[in-house]
């Protein structure tokens, strides 16, 4: 209990004292002299001022409740905002911390995939580097042919040169065919091939009107590879050629060999036919 509502209790206890013993007197003597009704009214007015001090003194104490109330309250707002300033403050801390964080995962998933590409260019690099080289090493690696029934390994390059010599004479180039079936001769002397493109050579040659040339080429296959598949019909291709240089008897000479060196081969049977022609 403060102080002021003490006070206020015990003012009207001593009012109220006052009030029944004196009120007493005063009733003894109510009609007896205008003193006594003149100490009446002052003790009413006495209880009226003790009555107004009264009420204005529980009106302050209520209003000093009320402050200390409003006091208090305004404690706990300072406290709940302080509180409230402290939580947001933390969580503007957690939330750049996991801000950094998150700038920190991406720039990790980001070196992450860089790696990732890097790596796979590096792969796909070493693929391709791998792949060249065995298309070189596959341009040197010898390859298994059939050159006229026969099978043999030659030098990728020199398989190309006698492909595309080959394209160009199925092609009607003639003179192109005969270029490059020279140049094959003389690039590769000992080649598997050389005694095919010798007789293409004077296929060529026959079909460019080079004759003797022909005849030279026709007559050095006979001579390196007499045992050839394509013998019987080189020396078919000498007794065109002899005839187109006029020279029958050597036509005929030749045919007659021809027939005697090869005489199982279809060959033959066309130099017999020319043979009946000739004479």
């Amino acid at each position: 209990m403060t102080p002021a509502v003490w006070g206020l209790k015990k003012s009207s206890l001593a009012l109220l004292l006052l009030v029944v013993f004196g009120g007493g007197n005063a009733q003894a003597a109510l009609f007896g002299d205008d003193e006594a009704r003149r100490a009446i009214l002052d003790l009413r007015q006495r209880l009226e001022q003790s009555q107004t001090a009264n009420r204005a003194l529980m009106e302050q104490a209520a209003q000093q409740l009320t402050q200390q109330q409003t006091q208090q309250i305004t404690q706990l707002n300072q406290q709940h905002n302080q509180s409230l300033a402290q939580l947001r403050s933390a969580l503007l801390d957690l939330q750049s911390q996991i801000d950094k964080l998150r700038a920190d995962l991406a720039q990790s998933l980001g070196a992450q995939e860089r790696l990732a590409r890097d790596v796979t260019d590096v792969q796909l690099r070493q693929k391709d580097s791998l792949s060249s080289v065995d298309d070189r090493l596959r341009r040197f690696e010898p390859v298994n042919v059939t050159v006229d029934g026969r099978e043999a390994m030659v030098e990728p390059a020199e398989k190309s040169d006698f492909d595309r010599s080959m394209a160009l004479f199925r092609q009607g180039d003639f003179p192109g065919a005969q270029a490059a079936f020279a140049g094959f001769v003389s690039r590769y002397p000992t080649s598997v091939y050389k005694p095919s493109v010798l007789f293409w050579l004077g296929n060529a040659q026959y079909a460019n009107k080079a004759y003797r040339e022909a005849l030279v080429n026709f007559q050095r296959l006979l001579t390196e590879s007499p045992t050839h598949p394509r013998a019987a019909e080189a020396m078919l291709a000498i007794s065109n050629v002899q005839v187109e240089l006029k020279d029958l008897k050597a036509a005929r000479k030749t045919l007659e060999d021809l027939v005697k060196a090869y005489p199982a081969t279809e060959t033959a049977g066309t130099a017999r036919e020319r043979l009946s022609r000739l004479r």
